[in-house]
């Protein structure tokens, strides 16, 4: 699949607040400063279209951008960022429950992960939490761009090897870097693939 037109097409705090039009919505989150902006970004190459910054904790609201006219991409705040102090972390868990668990048109999640580091606590509980409500997801690993291919593989496997302990079938899985655009094409014909088989 290519993404021809993409443009910014609301922001919410809460699901009745989300654009008009009801189509397909494919949602990505991750903890704070993990790379989901940027990864947007790359996804649909304009390197302006969600806001960026080196600051984690920027994105507060939901913010869809609708892809082709015809589905959305919904850029979610990013969690466990502890220095918003408990209040603003609350606030922000709102809004991401809110979304995930009352949007109808939401179809796949993707939960980025930031390569270098193993899967967290935040991460693991938050996975377990989707598994626990039958919401669909996936995951990114980002920023695939900072090691080399070696490091890259055992630090991804022992990622598995983490994951396969809460896991018994384990969800799909892309490698992707906002700065080389690896992973672009195969995320981008994942979502294809399934609005294809739900039209």
């Amino acid at each position: 699949m290519k993404i021809s037109d993409a443009k910014f097409a609301g922001s919410s705090a809460r699901v009745a607040q989300r654009p008009a039009a009801k189509l397909p919505e494919f949602a990505f989150i991750g903890r704070s400063n993990v790379g989901k902006s940027s990864l947007i970004n790359m996804l649909c190459g304009n390197g302006k279209l969600a806001m960026t910054s080196s600051t984690p904790g920027k994105t507060k609201l939901v913010n869809h951008f609708l892809i082709n006219n015809s589905w959305y991409l919904v850029d979610l705040p990013g969690y466990g960022y502890a220095k918003l102090g408990q209040k603003g972390r609350d606030e922000i868990e709102n809004v991401i429950r809110d979304y995930i668990h009352f949007s109808d048109e939401l179809i796949q999640l993707f939960v980025l992960i930031d390569s270098r580091y193993d899967i967290c606590s935040a991460d693991l509980d938050f996975l377990a939490e989707l598994g626990e409500n039958d919401i669909p997801f996936a995951i990114i690993f980002t920023k695939t761009d900072k090691q080399g291919p070696n490091v890259l593989k055992s630090q991804i496997e022992r990622d598995c090897e983490l994951l396969s302990r809460d896991w018994a079938q384990m969800p799909v899985m892309f490698c992707s870097s906002s700065k080389t655009g690896a992973g672009k094409q195969e995320i981008l014909d994942h979502i294809g693939e399934i609005l294809n088989n739900i039209k």
